[in-house]
């Protein structure tokens, strides 16, 4: 009877300290704890002050036993030489011991068994050295606390209580008196300590698994928010863009109102107070101007938002700002009916938000400028003409001026054709293939007439592709390129051949000649050197591809089939989704 009215007795004593240990759990410091895998050593020595405290809280909850006349009693500063205590100073020690390792668990040990030694009785020595080494043994189960069972976690603590029975008995002076003491509180004990133990790490489960749902629900709110917005902030902050994006957060966060502004005017207003807190008005919250000058986020209540309106039903407001680099370009705002309303997870959920956001807009000002810079430099690709070949070609005009005036106009007039074609693909992004054509052709009777009767051109195009559109500039290149490197060298029969056909879900354009080829190892160099290399002839290599892959993408690019003495083969399949 007596074994059952003390485990009742240390049940209910536990019970105080798992009360505690609820409280502790509501602490910023004890969050920290479970959430950092390495402490510093001031966080280590706030814990052993801590978990030290709580095992010396846990020994004044316990009992004094009087082994003489087996009596019960509470605590006192001090004991008889005959008493000992019935206590639960061994669960803070252990979960100290399991959530900061085995410096932490020792030193509240310590703490605690050195305060347990000035309460003197006969089981002082034993009851100190076994405090300190149940911190050490908890150590052992250190960083595997959120893999540990609630049967596990109760035989940790049943196992520290243990081994402070089997010290008593070991050290505890007479013998006699020791193992009266473990027949009558060890079984109570063990079995109360190691209930108090897998109660305290099932709060620390609920705790961590309560923060874990809150954060992913957040985070799954977050990146919600974000997928909806982005599309809308691509645009930049407009008055439609920022109505759409308010009509979103609206929706996911429910608050009364939510407003954004830019420097001067409200850019949008979704919810309550709709009707006089309108887009295109001036700002007249002085929180909101101090928001945009200082850049940091303000709570405002009923006297600070400044409404004009008397009956405003907006009581409160949390405003932050929205920033590209790193200059405030306007505010994002929720509005509340309430300032108890707003407690620290709305401001933070707002900071993240505003921080999301300012971060969209400078992705989408990054985007234009990308795209900007990338039609400048598509332009220039474009603009560039060889000077080699406009002096070749007005020489050819010259000496045939004379002999053959008519050739020599029709020479001209293909030349103007050549370069009005080259004007025109600076201003504009695609081309019919029947304009590309056009423009070959104006070059190649420049060519034709330089190369005289040497030359043969042989088109090979399907006319359903001629309105189909591609980047101005294309064709061209490829063209000069088998005419400078492939043929150059032939006295004659020199045959380039100029393919276009419909492949059904692309376009195959194809320049092939019959001229001197490349090597493999040309070859290789060439596939791996054009997308990098400058130098080239005319327009070149390098620019073609250069703007395939700018305007479709890296899978659009051109391709090589070579033989030394068998001529070379350029071709690149445009996606007819992308060009038609």
């Amino acid at each position: 009877m007596r074994l059952l009215d003390l485990l009742v007795t240390m049940l209910e004593r536990v019970g105080v300290i798992i009360a505690v240990a609820f409280i502790l759990t509501r602490l910023n410091f004890f969050r920290a704890m479970l959430h950092h895998d390495r402490l510093t050593w001031k966080q280590k020595g706030f814990a052993m002050l801590f978990f030290g405290f709580f095992g010396i809280i846990g020994t004044y909850f316990g009992v004094a036993f009087d082994i003489g006349n087996l009596k019960f009693a509470s605590v006192n500063w001090s004991l008889a030489t005959d008493e000992a205590i019935a206590n639960s100073r061994v669960i803070g020690i252990v979960i100290a011991g399991l959530l900061g390792g085995w410096r932490v668990g020792l030193g509240a040990g310590l703490i605690a068994g050195i305060h347990r030694m000035t309460l003197g009785g006969f089981t002082a020595l034993s009851c100190s050295t076994a405090t300190v080494a149940s911190g050490l043994l908890a150590g052992i189960f250190y960083r595997r606390e959120k893999d540990l069972t609630l049967p596990m976690a109760f035989v940790i603590g049943a196992l520290a209580e243990t081994m402070q029975m089997i010290m008593i008995i070991l050290i505890s002076k007479p013998f006699e008196k020791a193992l009266a003491l473990v027949e009558v509180i060890g079984l109570p004990m063990i079995v109360a300590n190691g209930i108090g133990t897998a109660i305290f790490m099932l709060i620390i489960r609920s705790v961590i698994s309560e923060e874990e749902k809150a954060s992913a629900l957040q985070a799954q709110k977050t990146l919600s928010i974000a997928e909806q917005t982005l599309r809308y902030l691509q645009q930049g902050m407009t008055r439609e863009s920022a109505k759409a994006v308010c009509q979103i957060l609206f929706r996911e966060i429910h608050p009364a109102a939510v407003a954004i502004t830019d420097h001067t005017h409200i850019l949008a207003h979704v919810g309550v107070a709709n009707d006089h807190h309108r887009a295109g008005n001036l700002l007249q919250t002085h929180l909101t101007k101090q928001v945009i000058e200082h850049g940091r986020l303000m709570v405002a209540g009923k006297q600070a938002i400044d409404c004009k309106q008397d009956d405003c039903p907006l009581e409160a407001a949390i405003v932050a700002p929205l920033k590209q680099r790193g200059e405030t370009v306007g505010t994002l705002k929720l509005y509340y009916q309430s300032k108890k309303e707003i407690t620290d997870v709305e401001k933070q959920l707002l900071q993240g938000l505003s921080s999301l956001l300012s971060n969209q807009l400078e992705l989408a000002e990054t985007d234009y400028k990308l795209k900007l810079a990338k039609e400048a430099e598509i332009k220039a690709l474009q603009a560039q003409i060889s000077p080699h070949f406009l002096f070749n070609a007005l020489n050819v005009i010259i000496s045939l001026v004379r002999i053959n005036p008519d050739q020599a106009r029709k020479l001209l007039t293909s030349l103007s054709t050549f370069i009005r074609q080259n004007l025109e693909g600076t201003t504009v992004a695609f081309v019919s293939l029947q304009q590309e054509l056009l423009h070959v052709k104006a070059f190649l009777e420049i060519e034709k007439a330089r190369f005289v009767d040497k030359l043969q051109i042989i088109y090979d195009i399907d006319e359903t592709t001629m309105k189909a559109k591609i980047p101005p500039l294309t064709l061209q290149p490829l063209v000069e390129n088998a005419i400078r490197h492939g043929i150059k060298n032939m006295d004659k029969d020199c045959l380039v051949t100029i393919s276009i056909k419909d492949n059904g879900e692309d376009i195959l354009i194809k320049v092939m000649d019959n001229g001197a080829g490349m090597s493999k190892e040309m070859l290789e160099k060439v596939s791996k050197q054009y997308l990098t290399s400058s130098t080239s002839t005319g327009m070149g290599l390098y620019n073609v591809n250069r703007r395939l892959t700018m305007t479709f993408g890296n899978d659009v690019r051109l391709h090589f089939t070579s033989r030394p003495h068998k001529g070379t083969t350029v071709y690149c399949n445009i996606p007819r989704e992308k060009v038609t």
